[in-house]
């Protein structure tokens, strides 16, 4: 009698891989959690939690952002994360210690649960969900000619150079705040 051995299964995830493919259009790899794609739709930049929320109080923006952890994840236009590098030196942050990354192209971030599903405590989550059915390159930070919006939607996405600028100032200040306890009054603060 010969035995059978069955496929192995796939993972249940829930239909959140289905999601992503199907009502977004995003390119996503099936693991445990689902990663999605970077460098196709969009690249992510990524900082830490509080920087991220002092650059959403500064600008209003109209592109996904996620959660993970104690970092927050901006969705950028595709082939963002490659200008990072020489963004920060021409904004004269290069040289200088920011949390502040990018990933790009053969990148992955952590699916966060769609907009409405549960998810589980400390898991990826959205705080600006992206909306089926919508293109999101138009909302997404973008390099753009000199005093022109970034978005071709109309929407009220800013340029990447501003983006960049402001997460750099934030990731900076955060920084230092996180320094200058009173036990370790290191660095005296100067912003405006």
């Amino acid at each position: 009698m010969a035995f059978t051995v069955p496929l192995p299964r796939t993972p249940f995830d829930g239909g959140t891989l289905q999601w992503y493919e199907n009502e977004l259009g995003w390119a996503a790899a099936d693991s445990v959690p689902v990663q999605l794609l970077t460098g196709l739709r969009f690249d992510v930049l990524e900082l830490p939690v509080d920087a991220g929320a002092a650059v959403l109080s500064r600008m209003d923006l109209d592109s996904p952002v996620a959660l993970m952890g104690l970092r927050m994840r901006l969705l950028v236009a595709a082939g963002s994360a490659d200008e990072l590098p020489g963004l920060l030196d021409w904004l004269e942050w290069g040289g200088i210690a920011l949390d502040l990354t990018a990933i790009g192209a053969g990148g992955r971030m952590t699916a966060p649960p769609p907009p409405g599903w549960p998810g589980s405590r400390g898991a990826a989550a959205w705080l600006r969900p992206p909306v089926p059915g919508r293109e999101v390159e138009p909302t997404l930070p973008a390099l753009a000619p000199f005093g022109h919006s970034a978005g071709s939607g109309g929407g009220n996405s800013p340029d990447l150079v501003r983006l960049v600028d402001a997460a750099a100032t934030e990731c900076h200040r955060a920084r230092l705040l996180r320094t200058n306890t009173p036990h370790a009054n290191t660095q005296p603060l100067a912003f405006s």
